[in-house]
This record gives C-alpha cells, structure tokens and sequence, in this order.
C-alpha cells in the first residue's frame, strides 16, 4: 500500500473516529486533540499496519492507548503537585499537609541533579518528549530517569513514615 492509498484510508475514517474521542473524553476540544494525535501516530507509524486489517479498529485501538497513557500521566501528576502545593492554613489538619509538602520538597531537593530536573519539568506538566528535546536526551532515558527519580522518592518518604 502506498503512503497516499494509506494516508487517504486513514483521513476517511476521521468522522467514524471522532465520536469515540468525545465518548471517552466526554469533551470536543479534547477530542479533536485526541483526534489529532491519534492519526500523528497513526501516520507514524503507518509502517505497523497490516493492509486487509480494519483500520478503524487499528485506529481506535491507537486512540484507546493515548487517552490511556494521558489519564494515568495526569493522575500521577495530580497526586504529587497536590503536595507540592502551598496553601494556607484552612483547617486544622492543614499543619500536617503542609509538613508533609515540605517533606516532599526536600525530598525532591535531595535528588541527585542528574534525576532532579526531569522529574521537576514532568510534575510541572512537561510531557517525555518536551523534555526529551529540552534536556537533549533521548526518551527512553527521560523516562527511566524519571521513574528513578518517583522510586527514590517513594523510597525516602517511606523510611520517614516508618522512623
């Protein structure tokens, strides 16, 4: 199959595609996002599909795995700017939160540099790929050092928990 032959199979299934996008994100703006980035992979990667095979299944399988990814990158996301964020004093177990956000910092100020600033670019909201091209490391490597970094964490605040 040509790249056009692909490329014009691809586009005619945008309007089939694009009730699904708004059912699981229950949005149109972030639909047609969903949308988009689902035919950018798709035309990526076009190379992995397999002519004969039914490429609406192709394609909302693809757009199933992004919205996927996205919802636990933004769950992850949420639960530690969460602590990271300073708020004032509302009620009376707000010491304790507040204590606990400076644990947090000063765990994430201990990290060695090297993990320290990709994991403070990805709580921000940066994506692997921004900070892939950021930092000028390649993705696997954003991404590894990231979880090191969420480990080393994880590992700090939970000895604290048991002393």
């Amino acid at each position: 199959m040509s790249i056009q032959e692909f490329n014009s199979l691809v586009i005619a299934q945008q309007n089939v595609i694009a009730p699904y996008a708004i059912k699981l994100t229950k949005d149109t703006e972030s639909a047609k996002d969903l949308c988009q980035e689902t035919f950018c992979k798709a035309f990526t990667y076009r190379e992995k599909f397999q002519q004969g095979t039914n490429i609406k299944a192709w394609l909302c399988t693809i757009m199933h795995n992004i919205f996927v990814t996205e919802v636990l990158r933004n769950k992850t996301r949420t639960r530690i700017t969460e602590y990271l964020k300073y708020d004032q004093p509302t009620h009376s177990s707000s010491y304790d939160k507040r204590m606990f956000m400076y644990e947090i910092q000063a765990a994430i100020d201990k990290l060695p540099a090297l993990f320290k600033d990709m994991f403070r670019m990805y709580v921000s909201g940066y994506k692997y790929r921004e900070i892939a091209v950021h930092t000028n490391k390649p993705l696997t490597t954003v991404k590894a050092r990231i979880r090191i970094a969420r480990l080393m964490l994880q590992n700090q605040i939970s000895k604290k928990d048991i002393m």
